[in-house]
């Protein structure tokens, strides 16, 4: 009984010591970049830059990706439902629909303030 307990306990140090070196090792054989300035600058084509660099997006861009990643997320939820539909039975299948349910309503809400709207 203690054998167990004690291969529990080692075997998270195993693992932790062993990405540990293997991560120092790729530090320590990592080709080394050039210092120059040239390489240091944010665009190396040869032109240099002009103006402002940094170019802000509008919100309504982070509104839509919003909804798509709550979409997708949906997306993935039920794929395995729908794989294992038949060994579920009716209660998983009302579950699901209740799922999608909330989800619209939750798309309704979006639609009806105006976050699908481009402005």
């Amino acid at each position: 009984m203690q054998q167990d307990y004690l291969t529990l306990a080692i075997y998270p140090l195993v693992i932790l010591g062993f990405s540990v070196f293997v991560l120092a090792l790729a530090w320590v054989l990592r080709a080394k970049p050039p210092k120059s300035p040239v390489k240091q600058a944010p665009y190396e084509c040869g032109i240099p830059t002009r103006g402002e660099t940094w170019v802000r997006f509008r919100v309504a861009y982070y509104l839509y990706a919003l909804v798509f990643v709550v979409f997708d997320v949906e997306t993935i939820f039920l794929y395995p439902w729908a794989v294992a539909l038949h060994r579920l039975g009716l209660f998983a299948y009302i579950e699901a629909i209740l799922f999608i349910l909330i989800l619209l309503v939750g798309l309704g809400y979006a639609w009806k303030e105006g976050a699908l709207e481009w402005k």
